[in-house]
């Protein structure tokens, strides 16, 4: 009798069962209201991008095409401990915070890895919706060693580059196009730095984009998609400081419209430890036994075409007060001063720092007043590579090593700029390339090596400045 009763039951509610169960499996598969789910892999738009490196946290950034949740998961990597301590075989992962993206930031993801120690290096996934991204190039990141009172400071490599044009033709201006050479970012992941430095122009905001927070969203996410530069971005440290084109339109200042909109898209799109004030990026790092003081030569710039005098501000007077307060408290063999345009050269040219000429003699000024050892200057801008240097009497001589560009249309400087007394001869270069600089050598002979290379990665030039000639 219970036999026939339970046929009976399968033969009524079997079919509807089976259907519930097809169902549930569509949906599984179709995701929230049946829609059909992306593979984690489609859903990522660009990254993931290695930000800041501390000994006790790393930001790492990713960018959905979409809303999605986004998570990190890292562990050490077997071997990376640093020298003279015994190597971890610790398989533990760990996940940085979840982030659900949105619209409203671009779909951008800032991640933060805070179970880390000192001097290792880690590899990384990027989850989408839980699932692991598949990418077909390393992912990596390291925490900075603490080798202070217990050995000399490591040796390091970073990247410098400036000037990044992407194009894309139906917005950009007729006739042959500007950007090109993209396989630079190949030859500069080739080499391996630490971290790479983005020096100004990191993309350029063109007539379609700065006037509205769409458009400039869509030029920084159109940039940052570039399928050559995930492979750097996926396993480099990344820091950035903007000049006018990433800032605004051509040759802009303070005067510019929209810049609280273009500071928030930098701030979405780079991943920098600290930003001095709230209305500019400005900000600081320091990486083993040098500091990098990254200036924004935008926000507070008052017009070119003004006329030179005391109230004719390029960094702003609260911001120079600041750096020169960073520079005499800060105890760096080498002390990097990182901005968009060239300042040691004198011509009164371009956007040059000359321009500025009233300011530009107060900063010298302070800072040999100050007696500040160990100051020199990372630059970009001008589209060619060139090494700058200011003899200065009773103390050591300025240095201003520009390079550029990245991928945007080389240019050639003028003339007369190459028999200034400041030229280095024998620097110039005026195709598209990248700067490798190291430091190395005992803490009481460190000796920074400046190599520069063409898109295609081979050497240009190199030359050796010692720290002891910045005293």
């Amino acid at each position: 009798m219970y036999k026939i009763q339970f046929l009976l039951v399968l033969l009524l509610f079997g079919p509807i069962a089976a259907f519930g169960q097809s169902t549930a499996k569509k949906q599984a598969v179709n995701g929230r209201n049946g829609q059909k789910q992306k593979s984690p892999s489609a859903l990522l738009q660009s990254g993931p991008m290695v930000g800041y490196s501390e000994m006790r946290e790393v930001k790492l950034w990713v960018q959905t095409k979409q809303p999605a949740r986004v998570q990190i998961r890292y562990h050490e990597v077997e071997g990376s401990a640093t020298a003279g301590a015994p190597a971890s075989t610790s398989a533990t992962t760990h996940l940085t915070n979840e982030v659900y993206t949105n619209r409203q930031t671009a779909f951008t993801a800032h991640l933060l890895a805070d179970q880390v120690d000192p001097g290792k290096t880690y590899a990384y996934d990027v989850l989408i919706e839980g699932q692991k991204v598949s990418l077909p190039y390393p992912t990596k990141f390291q925490t900075q060693s603490l080798w202070q009172w217990r050995t000399d400071p490591p040796m390091f490599r970073f990247g410098v580059g400036s000037c990044t044009y992407v194009n894309e033709a139906n917005v950009d201006r007729p006739g042959t196009p500007y950007g090109g050479g993209y396989e630079i970012f190949t030859a500069l992941a080739a080499q391996k730095p630490d971290f790479m430095l983005w020096t100004g122009d990191n993309t350029y905001t063109r007539e379609v984009d700065w006037n509205s927070r769409s458009g400039v969203l869509r030029r920084y996410t159109h940039t940052r998609s570039l399928p050559e530069m995930q492979p750097l971005l996926a396993a480099t440290h990344n820091y950035a400081i903007w000049d006018d084109h990433d800032y605004g339109p051509d040759d802009s200042d303070r005067s510019y419209w929209l810049k609280e909109v273009t500071l928030d898209a930098f701030k979405l799109f780079w991943a920098n430890p600290n930003f001095i004030f709230p209305e500019s990026c400005a900000g600081t790092f320091e990486w083993n036994d040098c500091q990098f003081f990254m200036l924004d030569d935008r926000t507070f710039r008052a017009p070119d075409k003004m006329p030179d005098g005391p109230g004719k501000a390029y960094f702003s007077e609260k911001q120079i007060q600041w750096l020169l307060d960073a520079l005499t408290f800060s105890k760096a063999t080498f002390k990097f001063i990182v901005t968009g345009g060239q300042i040691v050269n004198p011509t009164k040219s371009f956007e040059n720092y000359a321009i500025y000429g009233t300011e530009r003699d107060r900063l010298f000024k302070a800072i040999a007043d100050a007696k500040i050892p160990g100051v020199l200057f990372l630059t970009g801008d001008r589209h060619h590579s060139i090494l700058h240097k200011l003899d200065r009497p009773g103390t050591y001589p300025l240095y201003d090593l520009t390079i550029s560009p990245l991928t945007s249309g080389p240019a050639k400087p003028l003339a007369d700029e190459l028999k200034l007394p400041t030229y280095v001869d024998g620097t110039l270069v005026t195709d598209r390339n990248f700067g490798i600089l190291s430091v190395s050598g005992p803490a009481k002979d460190r000796v920074l090596n400046i190599k520069v290379y063409d898109q295609k990665g081979t050497e240009r030039w190199t030359k050796d400045v010692r720290a002891s000639e910045l005293k």
